[in-house]
């Protein structure tokens, strides 16, 4: 199977609720591919002429995970990490792959022989490893957040259409049933007319602690590419606190807590609401000063987004909070309920709807005496696969999958103008989508397409 195949763009209102879905990430990462039985042979195992010949880029951490989902339905062709320790244990799991430390050379050698190519790198490598990829004709499931800039977002965006290649984004909730149960109960009314939305996620992902660390000197280990893993950020001196998976407390390899989880948190609201992109947004950081520690995302913040009226819909406020910023507690709470430390409160002028990130909690209306007497709404929605299972089921159908770009990549978008608004805490910025720039702020354009190191252009 080494075929260009095309989709049809999907409709950007038919999918997206993660933070209500139920299951943990590490569920998420050893669910079964699930396989369409009419493909399936005699002894129920997959025909190796149907299966995806795959290459990976970043095979460690997420990306080994990602690969033992992916690897029922896959021919393992080609793994690439910058940092051969640390991929150590995958190159030993699938010993018939070729190993790579850069990708380009990787794509270069293999692209006669590959179908596919995932991406699991640190979040300011995907545009640059995806697009290499889109660009030879192979279809591509990254990781979240989708890129590091709002200009990778729409680039990537774009030439996936351009090159008809089927893509999906690690959103993994977004193909559990619970996200399309919530999608049911709003559009049923359950909570009636949506016009704020209080959600987050509990983790810290800051480097801050880490900044005085800097003054120390350390020579670049000898399993490691160090020019390969910098990609396009700006050059500077290797050091273990980037390191591995300590990236995303640094700005110029990650996109903190807002970037990690944007993606899972506001995904059921943003597929059920058709938020589509922000009118503003402002930030509010505690014990962080962007001028002198700018290098590393505060431990905490709370991001407004303002979302204009839309179709039949108000307009929505959405309020997201990071790290130690706590999720307040809905007034529907009792003192029996917990507190949401990844998740949201959807609140609506005829009641509130919680849900959980991966399944914590699940998803409910409150005070329980409303979920009790609660009338369900009828299944509306088709139920997916498993997140994976459905990107090569979309890819053997010619078929859009669940998280395509074309709807991951708006979603991305919101994460990316948070990081943004950090860097101006207090300022409300005024966001022209259609355009593409801040309108009141000629500052912050210069973080929409920030310019890539010399050779590591998309």
């Amino acid at each position: 199977m080494n075929s260009r195949r095309s989709a049809t763009s999907p409709s950007v209102t038919r999918r997206q609720f993660l933070r209500h879905a139920g299951a943990s990430v590490g569920l998420l990462a050893t669910c079964p591919l699930i396989v369409p039985s009419s493909v399936l042979g005699a002894n129920g195992q997959l025909p190796p002429s149907q299966k995806i010949n795959l290459a990976a880029i970043g095979v460690a951490g997420m990306g080994a995970a990602d690969l033992e989902a992916l690897a029922p339905g896959c021919n393992i062709v080609a793994l690439c990490d910058a940092d051969f320790r640390y991929a150590e244990g995958t190159f030993k799991k699938y010993p018939n792959a070729k190993r790579f430390q850069d990708f380009r050379k990787m794509l270069d050698e293999v692209e006669k022989s590959v179908d596919a190519v995932l991406v699991a790198t640190p979040d300011h490598t995907h545009a640059v490893a995806a697009m290499a990829a889109i660009r030879r004709g192979k279809h591509v499931y990254c990781e979240k957040p989708l890129a590091h800039s709002v200009r990778e977002v729409r680039e990537l965006m774009k030439a996936a259409s351009a090159e008809g290649v089927i893509t999906q984004l690690g959103n993994q909730g977004h193909s559990f049933g619970s996200i399309r149960h919530f999608c049911e109960w709003i559009w049923a009314g359950a909570i009636g007319r949506v016009h704020t939305i209080h959600c987050g996620a509990a983790a810290v992902n800051s480097a801050l602690d880490q900044l005085p660390r800097l003054k120390e000197q350390h020579a670049v280990p000898d399993t490691l590419n160090w020019d390969v893993w910098l990609g396009p950020a700006p050059y500077r001196p290797y050091h273990p606190a980037y390191l591995p998976a300590a990236w995303r407390g640094w700005v110029p390899f990650g996109n903190g807590t807002v970037g990690d989880w944007v993606c899972h948190v506001v995904d059921p609201v943003f597929w059920a609401l058709d938020l589509a992109a922000p009118k503003t947004i402002v930030a509010e950081v505690t014990d962080w000063d962007p001028k002198t520690q700018g290098d590393a995302f505060p431990k905490g913040d709370h991001i407004t987004f303002e979302f204009p009226a839309k179709g039949s819909r108000g307009p929505v406020t959405l309020h997201w909070y990071s790290g130690t910023w706590p999720i307040p507690r809905p007034p529907e709470f009792t003192a029996d309920d917990k507190d949401i430390g990844y998740g949201a409160a959807v609140l609506g002028d005829k009641g509130t709807i919680v849900y959980g990130s991966h399944g914590a909690g699940g998803v409910r209306l409150v005070p329980q005496s409303r979920m009790d007497e609660f009338q369900r709404p009828p299944q509306t929605i088709p139920r997916a696969k498993e997140h994976h299972a459905d990107w090569l089921d979309a890819i053997r159908n010619h078929r859009p999958a669940g998280s395509d770009f074309s709807y991951g990549g708006p979603l991305t978008e919101i994460a990316m103008l948070g990081v943004i608004a950090l860097k101006f805490p207090g300022q409300k910025l005024e966001w022209d989508a259609a355009q593409m720039r801040f309108t009141n702020n000629s500052e912050a354009n210069q973080f929409v397409a920030p310019p890539a190191r010399p050779g590591w252009e998309i």
